[in-house]
């Protein structure tokens, strides 16, 4: 049997990822693909709990924000159980998986909290046994675009929605492709609207799967 193709989507709050990881999934579906949409955090029980720390209702001991260290233990806990009990399970009974939000996550998000040259080679060393996806999409947006979307949204906000936060997270979103050697990253400008960005992306999946065929 072949072994589904993992399909990423990146980028910072208010780019639009889940929008296209739901659209895409639309698209596979129509095209008789067996697919499976996800996402990071996962809906697991270390998910669930990295989902409420982010939202502000769990916090440290002295009721300050969770340090970088922890959080990036978290999401790779969450990540790696994630994959064993969800991700693995499909790809390997060949189904396509796709996921909003990956370890490119992680290295972005916690090694711009730390701020320290090598928080990333420590958060990658903690994601080690995490499996490469086989594309990434990059959404890209500015922090103020990005930021107007969130607020419409009208949901509660996170720890790291503050905008010069998000300003540098997109400097190193922008680094990605060199950061992840062989992984296909395939940056869109978010700022088109959902169709022309949902097109984009489904122009290159559509090449990768034809070409397994």
């Amino acid at each position: 049997m072949t072994r589904g193709k993992l399909i990423v989507f990146e980028g910072i709050d208010g780019s639009g990822t889940s929008t296209q990881v739901r659209l895409l999934h639309e698209t596979m579906v129509a095209s008789l693909r067996t697919v499976h949409a996800t996402a990071q955090p996962s809906g697991g029980p270390i998910g669930n709990m990295v989902r409420q720390i982010l939202r502000g209702r769990i916090v440290s001991r002295d009721n300050r924000p969770m340090d970088w260290q922890t959080m990036a233990l978290l999401f790779a806990a969450d990540r790696q159980d994630q994959q064993q009990n969800e991700i693995l399970p499909h790809l390997e009974n060949g189904v396509h998986v796709i996921c909003d939000r990956y370890v490119q996550s992680s290295i972005v998000y916690q090694g711009v909290s730390a701020d320290d040259s090598d928080a990333q080679r420590w958060i990658g060393d903690a994601n080690r046994y995490i499996i490469p996806p086989d594309v990434v999409f990059y959404l890209r947006i500015d922090a103020a675009t990005a930021a107007q979307r969130r607020a419409a949204r009208n949901e509660p906000a996170e720890i790291f929605d503050d905008v010069s936060f998000q300003e540098k997270l997109i400097a190193v979103y922008d680094r990605m492709a060199a950061m992840f050697p062989g992984v296909p990253v395939m940056t869109i400008d978010a700022t088109q609207s959902v169709e022309d960005i949902a097109t984009s992306a489904w122009r290159v999946v559509s090449k990768m799967l034809n070409g397994e065929d």
